[in-house]
């Protein structure tokens, strides 16, 4: 079994080297960079609109949490039941108040790359227009 994995090992090694796997993702790479130049900052913007979607999903999730647990404490009993309760209430909003804080990251990103997009289309503009002229 290892004289097979030596022999693939070597054809996968004299298949790069013949056939320059690599070069082929660079010259795409210009392609896409000279047809769509604020390419990468809408990306960003896409990435960061999903993202926040996503922890606001989550945050919601928590709040829910946090009512179901409110209501638990307040049908538990005294005692160990109540003490129960009242720990996972506080587990609870623990969990919803990092949450909170990260999806207050998010928008912030996601107000960041919309400004960085904007900029970006704003100097695409400028610079086209004296070539009108």
């Amino acid at each position: 079994m290892s004289v097979s994995i030596r022999i693939a090992g070597l054809v996968a090694t004299a298949a790069v080297a013949l056939g320059g796997g690599f070069t082929v993702s660079a010259a795409s790479a210009d392609d896409e960079a000279a047809t769509a130049p604020c390419a990468q900052q809408q990306a960003k913007v896409e990435k960061a609109k999903g993202a926040l979607e996503r922890v606001t999903a989550v945050f919601e999730r928590q709040q829910a949490r946090v009512k179901k647990a409110k209501k638990v404490v307040a049908q538990a009993e005294a005692g160990r039941e109540k003490a129960d309760a009242r720990r996972a209430l506080a587990a609870a909003k623990d969990d919803r108040d990092e949450t909170k804080v990260i999806k207050r990251a998010q928008q912030q990103r996601l107000v960041k790359g919309q400004e960085r997009l904007t900029s970006c289309e704003a100097a695409q503009v400028t610079t086209e227009v004296p070539a009108e002229a």
